[in-house]
């Protein structure tokens, strides 16, 4: 079933589904994807946000879905899937299931935290996260990443942490990082290079990628290029390449989306999300969808072929400084 949506994780032996489903918007009430808040309705409730995110998980597996992404400070991500997961009696498996740690969450619960999450990279913290994320997981658990790992936190030249990311590598899970920032390409490069008994630490690379900061495709191509499995994030750049991005200056690119996603067929969502899938050097790309509705939307991806006329017609990337301030500035709803 669905055979033809699925493909390797680089050399790891995953099968991924070429869309996957990250939970970042799904499990806490405050994130900075426009219109996250209308999304949930204004309604924080973690029995009503645990069954939003059931219908999410359900619709999703039927649509082929078959990784699932999270992280400590994506709230309850993983107290929610792991219910699911218990709920609907799924084997190992049946799914690949990736996780991160680095950051906590520290908002509350609360839309309007002053600190919505804490970035810390140091051993006491994997070791922490590590074992709360375990202890939720357990065995469904697939690839453990580093989260927004980047040239200025440190972390790839910390070595005690380095270590035992290895050891855990040793005790068979894969290990990736997630890369953020105007600097991505230099980050993924150097993760390259660390390798433990002569064979590569990493196994994944996480990245965001979109019409808008394409800035890592080439560090990109070469991780692919050396065996790593890619996953893509940020597909819809929190909800600027979307109809709701109602930004003056953003005008005349959503107005070539919507002729170019109305000349194939389909949503400008979509679009967005085939112009990554057309990529040949990418494994999946995650829907950040936090509605039934909004993930229908997403997997019309793929049912699109992209031609050249769209790919001239969306050239409209912006410099990376440009594009990581505007994400900096994007206020939590």
């Amino acid at each position: 079933m669905y055979s033809s949506n699925l493909r390797e994780l680089g050399e790891t032996g995953l099968q991924v589904s070429r869309i996957g489903l990250g939970l970042a918007a799904l499990a806490r009430p405050g994130y900075v994807n426009i219109g996250h808040g209308d999304d949930l309705k204004h309604n924080y409730d973690i029995d009503i946000m645990q069954a939003n995110t059931n219908a999410v998980l359900d619709c999703a597996l039927k649509q082929g879905v078959r990784y699932f992404d999270l992280a400590r400070s994506y709230g309850l991500s993983e107290a929610f899937l792991s219910a699911w997961l218990k709920s609907r009696s799924l084997a190992d498996e049946d799914l690949s299931i990736g996780s991160k740690w680095g950051y906590t969450y520290t908002a509350g619960w609360e839309v309007n935290a002053k600190i919505h999450e804490v970035k810390k990279h140091s051993l006491d913290n994997l070791e922490k996260q590590f074992n709360e994320t375990i202890g939720l997981l357990d065995k469904h658990l697939d690839i453990y990443q580093i989260h927004s790992a980047t040239i200025e936190s440190g972390v790839l030249e910390n070595n005690r942490v380095l270590d035992k990311l290895a050891e855990l590598k040793e005790n068979g899970l894969f290990i990736g990082l997630s890369s953020s920032g105007p600097k991505q390409s230099e980050t993924i490069e150097r993760a390259l290079r660390i390798e433990y008994a002569g064979k590569k630490l990493f196994d994944t690379i996480q990245a965001s990628y979109n019409m808008l900061e394409p800035s890592a495709q080439n560090s990109l191509k070469l991780a692919k290029s050396e065996g790593l499995g890619i996953i893509v994030k940020e597909a819809l750049a929190n909800g600027r390449l979307t109809t709701r991005n109602h930004a003056p200056a953003f005008a005349d690119k959503l107005k070539s989306l919507r002729q170019q996603s109305f000349r194939l067929g389909t949503t400008v969502d979509a679009l967005a999300i085939t112009y990554i899938l057309s990529q040949p050097w990418v494994d999946t790309v995650l829907s950040g969808a936090a509605t039934v509705e909004h993930l229908k939307s997403n997997m019309m991806a793929l049912d699109i072929e992209i031609d050249d006329i769209a790919l001239n017609a969306l050239n409209i990337a912006e410099a990376p400084e440009l594009y990581w301030s505007i994400r900096s500035n994007m206020i939590w709803n």
